[in-house]
């Protein structure tokens, strides 16, 4: 039986990288169809730093560092992201963002590339080339395919693929929305830099089912349960998350998630794609934020992305995790209520606007 699912596995991956490549090159003549346009210019306040400028800015500590991945699928909805955390900074010139992209798809980089250019002239960026097919070989098949994808995982590798001179990031997912300066998230305290113990923070949900995130052959195999010993693992969602980089790559957390993602090939011990790895390494360690920061779950769920409502509570970031998106249910004409807080964001140029 090992023997037929170390072949079927193997099998899966050339079948895997085929679905891939005919899927970008679709999503290619898609979005060579679809125009964005261009975003207004930001300008920083009088109060905020004066930050270097030119290629020692990517370096600067006076800068928000802000990591997203970017790929042709979710590009209106990075699109979206990048324009409210500029709308809402207070110094959006000081922001710069790092961008990860599949290195197997350099047709696409480079339309990417031109295509944040031409609606954002003055951004701050650069585009980092994530080797997606080296990583899919450590991937297992998850709930929903879209969660399979090898770009999901590039936030395992943000430390490997930024500069060493950038210490702190903020992680975004591409599906959401800030309606709050994000240099407020970005001065999340991580702890003394004399203790290692907080590596990244993150808004944690301690009255989820944390066990359902792990299969019945994780916990009833004691080396393996115990794995949470000592900690008070909460759920958090990594689509939204402060990383100390420095720290990061001083305790080699890369290695460690991938050591977890291949113990899930010999043995499924979780159902969720990316997320899992990082609950085993990181749930019960993290520093907190408070809940605004991470709105998620407005997608619905991974099946049906079913409407929800928002968490009680203030809001500063709206998520939409889960299977549903906000562009795709408005463009169906079938959104659900929160769908229009994200709709003033779409820089997407259809072809009924009119010229102003």
């Amino acid at each position: 039986m090992a023997s037929t699912n170390a072949l079927n596995s193997s099998a899966l991956i050339p079948f895997c990288l085929i679905l891939i490549i005919s899927t970008n090159a679709a999503a290619i003549t898609a979005h060579q169809q679809q125009h964005f346009k261009q975003a207004p210019k930001f300008y920083n306040s009088p109060t905020c730093a004066t930050t270097a400028l030119e290629h020692t800015h990517t370096c600067s500590d006076d800068a928000v560092h802000v990591a997203m991945t970017l790929d042709i699928t979710y590009l209106r909805g990075s699109m979206a992201a990048i324009l409210s955390v500029l709308q809402h900074s207070s110094c959006p010139e000081n922001v710069v963002f790092h961008f990860v992209t599949a290195a197997s798809r350099t047709s696409s980089s480079a339309l990417l590339n031109r295509t944040l250019s031409n609606s954002f002239p003055y951004l701050n960026f650069q585009i980092y080339p994530f080797n997606d097919l080296q990583v899919a070989g450590l991937i297992s098949t998850s709930i929903r395919s879209a969660l399979d994808c090898p770009l999901n995982y590039a936030r395992n590798y943000l430390a490997n693929l930024l500069p060493s001179c950038v210490r702190k990031i903020v992680y975004l997912d591409s599906d959401l929305v800030l309606v709050d300066d994000i240099a407020k998230l970005a001065a999340t305290p991580l702890g003394d830099h004399n203790s290692n113990n907080t590596v990244l923070a993150a808004p944690e949900y301690c009255n989820a089912n944390f066990s359902a995130y792990f299969t019945p052959s994780f916990w009833s195999n004691p080396s393996l349960s115990l794995t949470f010993a000592g900690r008070r693992p909460c759920y958090f969602n990594t689509g939204v998350m402060v990383i100390d980089l420095q720290r990061w790559r001083a305790g080699d957390y890369t290695r460690k998630i991938e050591e977890w993602m291949e113990l899930q090939k010999r043995m499924r011990i979780y159902e969720l794609g990316s997320l899992p790895p990082f609950l085993l390494v990181f749930a019960g360690n993290i520093g907190p934020v408070d809940h605004r920061w991470n709105q998620h779950g407005l997608g619905g769920d991974n099946f049906r992305g079913l409407c929800r409502d928002l968490h009680p509570g203030p809001v500063s970031l709206l998520h939409w995790s889960g299977k549903g998106k906000p562009w795709a249910r408005l463009d169906a004409n079938r959104p659900c209520p929160l769908d229009a807080l994200w709709a003033p964001y779409d820089l997407l140029q259809t072809p009924f606007a009119l010229e102003a």
